[in-house]
């Protein structure tokens, strides 16, 4: 019986390319593998005859001579296509795999390691995080070891091939049909392996080493904003990329203010004689002081709102509010002058009724009608 043309068994043009033609073949030679097709004549001669077409067009040289001459061109090229094995499906297994997970045997080398990321936590006042600054951290790392420029050998002398994967830095473990490829357990995946460690790394590549680094804190930064410096974290390892370092800004808590997001608070103390017959009281704020006019009758826990005088955030231009809290202060250690003239005063509040104090006069009637219900 003739043969079919190899174009025609795996179901691809004159034209397609070698990635179309390695594509076609594991197509079928997954769904035809005998081992998954037991007792199956049909399955093993389609996948016989598969297999044999791959072997010639998959090769630059043999397909030429095939399209040139057809099956006389490579005739014996392909003797051995007709053999299969648990190994063989195997070896199908991990090239899907190899290609889903970014491996795959063929043109694989040593792994490199991106350096890892690191986390420094800067501390600022409000004001420092309110206008930006220029700060100098230092910052413990893995930097490459210069006497060896990262190889882990000693100078003049060489890494050597790891001898338990052949310097791909992967292995492949065979389990039944499925062909696991993973990480060398000889060379952690470096390919090489160190015979004469270099003296300073002892044979890492890299050392411990505190980095002195310059970082511009934008004005606005808040607690728990994040400035990311790329590639200053640690070296990488086998030629791989450095991670990044994360500075995490910690603003200490102010004296004076509390603030969210643009806005700030305070609380501002007003005598009892400023908040009954009015005046101003100074009030400060991060541009300088302001004076904060009290009305008469003010009571504790009004809040004033100073627009404007809050700050700015690095996400938004605007600057925010200033609110200040009122918090009318009780007079402490009277002399006996002192506490003869409050107590005429108070009597005479007292004699004028409610109008002095309608906060408590309210608040009394409230209470009586409260234990009339639950009496």
């Amino acid at each position: 019986m003739a043969k079919r043309d190899y174009y025609e068994v795996l179901g691809v043009s004159k034209s397609a390319s070698a990635d179309e033609i390695k594509k076609a073949y594991r197509r079928l030679a997954m769904k035809h593998h005998p081992d998954r097709n037991k007792g199956d004549d049909g399955s093993e001669a389609r996948f016989k005859e598969a297999k044999e077409a791959y072997e010639v067009l998959k090769n630059d040289d043999k397909r030429a001579a095939y399209d040139r001459f057809g099956h006389d061109g490579v005739r014996g090229a392909a003797g051995g296509a007709g053999g299969f094995s648990a190994e063989g499906f195997g070896d199908i297994f991990g090239d899907v795999f190899g290609d889903i997970f970014g491996g795959g045997r063929r043109g694989a080398g040593p792994q490199v390691f991106r350096g890892a990321d690191l986390g420094y936590e800067l501390k600022l006042d409000l004001e420092e995080a309110v206008t930006g600054d220029d700060v100098q951290i230092d910052v413990p790392t893995q930097v490459t070891c210069e006497s060896c420029k990262g190889s882990g050998a000693r100078k003049g002398s060489d890494p050597i091939q790891c001898t338990t994967c052949g310097g791909v830095g992967q292995v492949r473990m065979q389990q039944g049909f499925f062909s696991i490829q993973q990480t060398c357990p000889a060379c952690k995946g470096a390919g090489t392996t160190i015979a004469d460690p270099c003296t300073d790394c002892h044979g890492r590549g890299r050392v411990r080493k505190t980095r002195t680094l310059a970082v511009k804190v934008p004005p606005g930064v808040d607690d728990g904003d994040r400035i990311r410096l790329s590639g200053e974290g640690e070296a990488g390892r086998n030629g791989g990329p450095p991670g990044d370092l994360y500075v995490e800004i910690r603003v200490r808590p102010h004296r004076i203010f509390e603030r969210e997001g643009s806005n700030l608070s305070c609380e501002v103390p007003v005598s009892i004689a400023a908040a009954t017959l009015g005046g101003e009281v100074e009030l400060p704020t991060l541009d300088g002081n302001v004076a904060l006019k009290i009305p008469a009758g003010t009571q504790s826990g009004k809040v004033f709102r100073l627009r404007g005088k809050g700050v700015r955030t690095v996400r938004d231009p605007r600057v925010g509010d200033l609110f200040a809290q009122v918090a009318v202060e009780t007079p402490v250690h009277l002399t006996a002058e002192q506490r003869e003239l409050l107590e005429k005063f108070d009597a005479s509040l007292r004699s004028g009724g409610e109008k002095h104090s309608p906060r408590a006069g309210g608040w009394l009637d409230t209470v009586k009608r409260f234990f009339e219900r639950i009496g």
